[in-house]
């Protein structure tokens, strides 16, 4: 009778893309491990340049786990080189739970190259927890050292890892710091003795880094003024985004642009985190690239953007509003949006809950003058309401798109296409005469509307109107017959919103 061979999965994991031969050696080692004890190696996982400290960057492991908790796997063991190819976990008891779920599941790992005997004993059970525990501290050890050179080499001025930034390229230089060429983006140096350093970019961005120190130094400008005017001049800032808050304030605050190298900022150990570092702790060395911005210039930046919001306390925003509500004898959203003195209306939110809070704290807080809030908040709940009521009466696999409750929330057919909606809130215009807003958002014009129009208390719906588009780039009123809603399609019953739009356009939904 044939002596038949247990089948095994054998696990190979190596860290880094330097360690060429290493997965080869493992596998030799675990074949040669299978020969002498009669086991035949089925299946092969695998995770190359990959660390051993956390699993969800494993994706060799995690699927072997997952074929042995699924129950379906046509092996009945499970080859290791050693300890520390299982993994360096910081947690020991994270190693030893994922070995038990294998064992539990009748599959148990065997170490080919460790001295001791994976058999659950007690020697091999303590050994096996001291080898844990060296794997553990044997990335802590490195880390800590890796770190410190890092350190030391910044000290010098050279740049260790990380995208140069808007404005600067990275170009490799020898030891004696002899260039040698421009790095693009994602290129890595091959040569240990090789070093990176900044220089100053394409012109016309280092033009505009010039431009953002000077919009905020000699003019004043706010960080989220300075990207909406970089945005209309049609400035690319990279070719997947625009110009927004943390792209300015990131030019505007690190000393790289006068030619000052700083490295750990941020502190990131062993896949935890990102934690800030408090300045006098960060590695910096002036002088160590060629400066784009003057040192003057940067530190006036620096002083104009201490005093911004910030850096002020809930009393001082407050303050301010109070401020803006002596000069202006009211206030409201737009006058906040106006006011260059005052934080931005979100800040308020962000802070206070709402504006209307922000409000009452600075005794601001008659009923009528919080009409235009109340009346938006009650749209919009009206808005979402009717997006439900859509999507529960069609009953066709119509669905919401960017469900963020807010006003650019959208519905989507079952064959794709988008339905912008569009409230209308009524406006007493005189006495009984009443006049409907219509204001559409420009990126939502294009599409087929659905709008809404509420009574003249503004409570409830009043009817429901289908537009192949809203053509006016304007916001402009309409009265209750007015000559606007004929070129549109009225929807009364608001189940059949897909055969509306069919007949709409003439033709079946794209």
């Amino acid at each position: 009778m044939p002596n038949t061979r247990v089948p095994a999965a054998q696990y190979l994991r190596m860290s880094t893309e330097h360690q060429q031969y290493s997965t080869e050696n493992q596998a030799a080692a675990i074949e040669r491990y299978a020969d002498l004890h009669n086991i035949e190696i089925v299946q092969t996982y695998l995770d190359t340049a990959k660390s051993g400290v956390v699993l969800r960057h494993r994706t060799g492991l995690q699927k072997l786990l997952q074929d042995v908790v699924s129950g379906g796997c046509a092996y009945k063991l499970i080859l290791v080189f050693d300890v520390s190819r299982w993994g360096r976990f910081q947690d020991t008891d994270e190693a030893a739970h994922y070995e038990y779920v294998c064992k539990s599941a009748g599959v148990p790992v065997h170490y080919c190259a460790e001295a001791f005997t994976n058999d659950g004993s007690l020697p091999s059970s303590v050994m096996k927890a001291l080898k844990r525990t060296m794997a553990g501290e044997y990335s802590r050890e490195l880390g800590a050292k890796v770190l410190a050179g890092q350190k030391r080499l910044a000290r010098l001025g050279f740049k260790q890892g990380g995208r140069a930034g808007y404005g600067l390229r990275r170009v490799l230089v020898g030891p004696s710091r002899t260039p040698k060429q421009e790095l693009a983006s994602g290129e890595r140096k091959s040569i240990a003795t090789d070093r990176v350093v900044l220089v100053p970019g394409p012109t016309d961005e280092v033009e505009c880094v010039r431009e953002i120190f000077r919009l905020l130094v000699d003019e004043g400008r706010t960080v989220y003024a300075i990207a909406r005017e970089l945005n209309r001049r049609r400035i690319q800032y990279t070719a997947e985004s625009k110009w927004d808050y943390q792209a300015v304030i990131g030019i505007l605050t690190h000393p790289k642009y006068v030619g000052c190298h700083v490295f750990g900022r941020t502190a990131c150990r062993l896949y935890t985190p990102p934690v800030p570092v408090p300045r006098d702790q960060w590695i910096t060395t002036p002088g160590a690239f060629e400066a784009i911005i003057e040192q003057e210039v940067f530190d006036r930046a620096q002083e104009i953007l201490g005093t911004r919001t910030y850096n002020k306390s809930n009393t001082q925003v407050l303050d301010d509003l109070r401020r803006l509500l002596e000069r202006e004898g009211r206030i409201s959203l737009q006058t906040i949006k106006r006011s260059r003195e005052t934080p931005s209306p979100s800040t308020y939110r962000f802070r206070f809950g709402s504006l209307r809070r922000a409000y009452e704290l600075i005794g601001y807080g008659r009923p009528e003058q919080f009409g235009s809030i109340d009346l938006r908040r009650r749209t919009l709940a009206l808005r979402d309401q009717l997006i439900a009521r859509v999507i529960r009466e069609s009953g066709d696999g119509i669905s919401i798109v960017q469900p963020s409750g807010r006003w650019r929330s959208r519905l989507r057919l079952p064959s794709g296409r988008i339905i912008s909606l569009q409230v209308l809130r009524a406006q007493r215009v005189w006495k009984t005469a009443v006049r409907w807003i219509v204001d559409a958002h420009p990126i939502e014009r294009r599409f087929v509307t659905l709008v809404a129009r509420l009574t003249a208390e503004n409570d409830a719906f009043l009817d429901f109107h289908l537009f192949p588009r809203i053509e006016h780039c304007h916001r402009f009123r309409v009265s209750i017959n007015d000559a606007w809603f004929a070129r549109g399609r009225r929807v009364p019953d608001l189940s059949k919103l897909t055969e509306a739009v069919t007949r709409l356009t003439g033709r079946r939904c794209p």
